[in-house]
């Protein structure tokens, strides 16, 4: 797929925002922050699907050290804002007791669903929780987050791309876009 400045997705049009090679040089930013970090453990990767799926590929693309990656899908989403409920899909199936975890998310932006993640967590006795995010809105955290690896701090702006959607498409754009202010 080419990149194009505006897209049309269902109903609404988007502009580009972030491109791909901007998207990618940061992914390795980030991941050579957590390489240094945890040179001498072996963490797992725990990548929320769907939206998280693009990031996490090419995150663990780029980490250099043994770790194992596992999924849990949630959802908080209806259209273009959040239901405030935080949805569990798929779970994780394997234990992470007395280990660290790297919570991979897509976008932070009130903080529901990564502290309901955080809280289910530290239910099953996690050693230690940190958080990597693609996308992170500071004006609109509501639970206070300490987010290790933050890829790009946006405004309070609905993007899609890059795994992001819009009642489920536009995920495979390679770049990310913002919803665009002609709508």
């Amino acid at each position: 797929m080419t990149t194009t400045s505006l897209v049309t997705i269902e109903d609404k049009s988007f502009e580009i925002t972030i491109d791909h090679e901007t998207i990618l040089n940061r992914v390795k930013e980030v991941a050579l922050q957590i390489n240094q970090d945890f040179k001498d453990e072996k963490p797992i990767f725990v990548s929320v699907l769907n939206g998280a799926f693009m990031f996490s590929s090419d995150l663990v693309k780029e980490i250099d050290f043994p770790c194992e990656i596992s999924f849990i899908k949630v959802s908080s989403y209806e259209g273009v804002s959040s239901t405030g409920k935080v949805t569990t899909h798929i779970g994780l199936n394997q234990s992470v007791k007395d280990r660290t975890v790297i919570i991979i998310e897509d976008i932070i932006e009130t903080g529901n669903t990564i502290q309901q993640l955080v809280g289910m967590l530290q239910e099953e006795g996690v050693k230690d929780i940190q958080l990597a995010t693609l996308l992170h809105k500071p004006g609109c955290l509501k639970h206070p987050l300490n987010i290790k690896y933050i890829g790009f701090e946006i405004p309070d702006d609905f993007i899609i791309g890059y795994g992001l959607d819009y009642n489920g498409f536009g995920r495979n754009l390679k770049d990310l876009y913002v919803l665009s202010t002609q709508d």
